[in-house]
C-alpha cells in the first residue's frame, strides 16, 4: 500500500511479490495480443456457465475468453474479459481486463487465477513468468492465467503524472525537514490525487480491491470454472481474501502467500512494516558480516546500519552521479529496499552500497528504476506508482495532517531506526485524494469457504509473519503454515517442504495441519 513521495514505493513494493521487480532487473516484458487469429490448440471446451450472483450481470458472466496467441510468445495465449465499471450499474460503461495464460503443459487440472500484489502489479507479466515463478509440478497441471486488475497495466490504466512528473516524485525527499522541503513534500502530495482523477476518467472511482475482486468472479466464470483456484502473493492476499468475503461459495484451492492482515488500521500496518524492513536489513548486514573477514559495512551490525544510514544522509546532502542523473535520497532509498526482497539479489545490494560509499549512484539507481519500471530511456513500463495510489487511497483514504507528523517519530524510530522517518512522513499519503470509494468496507471471515492456505515468513520484510498468523485466524477456513527464512513470499524460494505443501494442496486437495512449521 503506497504513500506519496518517497513512501510511496515502500508500501506498494512492500506489498507485491518480488517476482515484479526482478523481472523489471532480468529486463523481462509482459506478451501483448497478436493479430492473427489463432486460437491456441490446449484450450479446454468451456464448461456450462455459471450463475451470474445478480440477473444484471448475466450477460457478463456469459462471456468466453477468445484467447489469441501472444505478440512476442506463442506459448502465451492473450485475451481480453469485458466488466462494468461499476458494478452496481452493470449496464452503464464498460471496461476490458487484459488477460494472459500460459496453458498447462501436461496433465491438466484447470486454470489457476494468480496475482503478484501491489496493488498495481500486472497479473500479466507475472504469469508471463510463469516457469520462474512456479515450478514443473503446478506449470503441468495449471493453466496459469494472469490479469492486469482494473486501472492496472493494459486494464483501463489510471494516469495521474507525466514521466518527467514521476522522476521528479520518485527523487523527492522522503524525510524532508527544511520548511521548503516540507512544502515541496506537501504540494506533491496534495497534487497527486487531483492529477489522478484528472488524467484518468471515471475508471480512477473503481479501482477498489473489492471491485477487483468482483472481476474475478466474472473472469472465473468466463473461464469455465465452477469454482475459482488462485494463488495471491503479498497484497494478492487481500484480493484474495476479499474474493473469498464476497464469493465464499466459489472458493477452490486458494494459496495467500506472503499475508497481509486485513484487520490492520494503516499506521499500525506502516509501523509493522517498518519493524519488517529494519528485521530484513539487519539479515542482511548479519549476512556481509557471516560471509565475509571483512564486511565493508563495518565489523558489527550496528556499525553496518550506521554506515547505511551514514550514506543516506550524505546523499540527502549532496546527490551522487548516476550517468546522466542524479541519485537523490529519495533513489537510494528505493534502491536499498528492493533487493531485501530476495536473498538471492542481496549480492546486488552490496555491490550497489559499495559503490554509492565510494561516490558513484549508477548501481543504486539501476535498482530503483527496476523497482519503479523506468525503462533506460525514461519511459516507464506501466503504471504500477500511480495505480498503487489510486487503489490504496480509494480502499482507504486514512492519513495523518503533515503538522502531526513529528509525533509519530519516536514511535516509527523505534519500529526502525533507520526508515522510520521516511514511513512517518508516508502517513500523510492520501490527502489530495478527492473521490470516494462506491464499495462498503468489508468484515472479512469468508464463513462457509474451503480451506484456504495462509503464508507467512518469518523474516519476510513487506508482509510480516504475524499478519500471516492474523489472516489465518480472521478467516474462518484459514490454515497457517510458516517459513524459516529470509526474503518476502514463501513458495518457490527453496524450501522443499513449503513448495511440496503447496503443491499438494493445489493439484490433489491436500490440506496440510495448521500451524504447519517449515
Amino acid at each position: 500500500m503506497r504513500r506519496v513521495v518517497a513512501v510511496v514505493a515502500v508500501l506498494a513494493l512492500a506489498l507485491t511479490a518480488f517476482v515484479a521487480v526482478g523481472l523489471a532487473i532480468q529486463g523481462v516484458t509482459p506478451d501483448e495480443p497478436r493479430t492473427r487469429p489463432t486460437p491456441s490448440p490446449t484450450t479446454p471446451p468451456p464448461a456450462t456457465v455459471t450463475e451470474a450472483p445478480d440477473p444484471s450481470l448475466a450477460d457478463l458472466y456469459a462471456q468466453r475468453i477468445d484467447w489469441q496467441p501472444c505478440e512476442t510468445d506463442d506459448d502465451h495465449d492473450c485475451g481480453l474479459l469485458t466488466v462494468p465499471i461499476d458494478y452496481a450499474e452493470p449496464e452503464g460503461e464498460t471496461v476490458e481486463l487484459a488477460l494472459l495464460r500460459v496453458p498447462a503443459r501436461g496433465s491438466r487440472v484447470g486454470s489457476l487465477v494468480v496475482n503478484p500484489g501491489g496493488p498495481g502489479a500486472r497479473g500479466t507479466t507475472y504469469a508471463a513468468a510463469g516457469s520462474q515463478v512456479f515450478r514443473e509440478p503446478l506449470l503441468d497441471g495449471f493453466d496459469i492465467v494472469g490479469f492486469d486488475p482494473r486501472g492496472v497495466g493494459r486494464s483501463a490504466p489510471v494516469d495521474c503524472l507525466s514521466d518527467a512528473e514521476l522522476d521528479a516524485y520518485l527523487g523527492g525527499d522522503p524525510t524532508p525537514d527544511t520548511a521548503e522541503e516540507q512544502a515541496a513534500y506537501r504540494a506533491s502530495v496534495l497534487s497527486f490525487g487531483e492529477k489522478c482523477v484528472a488524467g484518468s476518467g471515471p475508471i480512477v472511482g473503481h479501482v477498489t480491491t473489492a471491485e477487483a475482486a468482483r472481476d474475478m468472479d466474472v473472469l472465473r466464470s468466463a473461464l469455465g470454472e465452477e469454482q475459482l483456484s488462485y494463488f495471491g502473493a503479498s497484497y494478492g492476499t487481500k484480493l484474495g481474501a476479499t474474493y473469498a468475503e464476497l464469493f465464499p461459495d466459489k472458493v477452490g484451492r486458494f494459496v495467500l502467500d506472503g499475508a497481509v492482515d486485513v484487520g490492520l488500521d494503516s499506521q499500525s500496518l506502516a509501523l509493522e512494516q517498518a519493524t519488517g524492513f529494519e528485521t530484513a536489513l539487519r539479515a542482511y548486514v548479519q549476512n556481509c558480516l557471516d560471509s565475509t573477514d571483512n564486511c565493508f559495512l563495518g565489523d558489527s551490525v550496528d556499525e553496518g546500519l550506521a554506515t547505511i544510514t551514514g550514506l543516506l544522509e550524505e546523499i540527502e546532502d549532496e546527490p551522487l552521479p548516476a550517468g546522466d542523473r542524479e541519485l537523490t535520497v529519495g533513489n537510494a532509498f528505493y534502491g536499498i529496499i528492493t533487493p531485501l526482497y530476495n536473498r538471492d539479489y542481496w549480492f546486488l545490494l552490496s555491490t550497489a552500497l559499495a559503490s554509492a560509499l565510494e561516490g558513484k549512484g549508477s548501481a543504486l539507481m539501476d535498482l530503483a528504476d527496476a523497482y519503479a519500471s523506468r525503462n533506460p530511456d525514461g519511459s516507464y513500463a506501466d503504471n504500477t506508482i500511480e495505480a498503487n495510489y489510486s487503489i490504496n487511497c480509494l480502499d482507504d483514504p486514512t492519513s495523518v495532517p503533515f503538522a502531526e507528523v513529528p509525533s509519530l517519530f519516536d514511535e516509527f524510530e523505534e519500529a526502525s531506526p533507520t526508515f522510520g522517518r521516511i514511513f512517518a512522513w508516508g502517513m500523510t499519503g492520501c490527502r489530495g485524494i478527492d473521490v470516494a470509494s462506491s464499495e462498503e468496507p468489508l468484515d472479512i471471515r469468508a464463513e462457509g469457504a474451503a480451506p484456504i492456505l495462509v503464508l507467512g515468513t518469518s523474516r519476510d520484510p513487506a508482509t510480516p509473519l504475524k499478519w500471516a498468523r492474523a489472516l489465518s485466524a480472521q478467516l474462518d477456513s484459514g490454515v497457517l503454515v510458516e517459513r524459516d527464512g529470509d526474503g518476502h513470499t514463501a513458495y518457490n524460494a527453496g524450501n522443499e517442504c513449503i513448495d511440496s505443501i503447496v503443491e499438494d494442496y493445489l493439484l490433489d486437495g491436500e490440506v496440510p495441519e495448521d500451524g504447519t512449521a517449515c
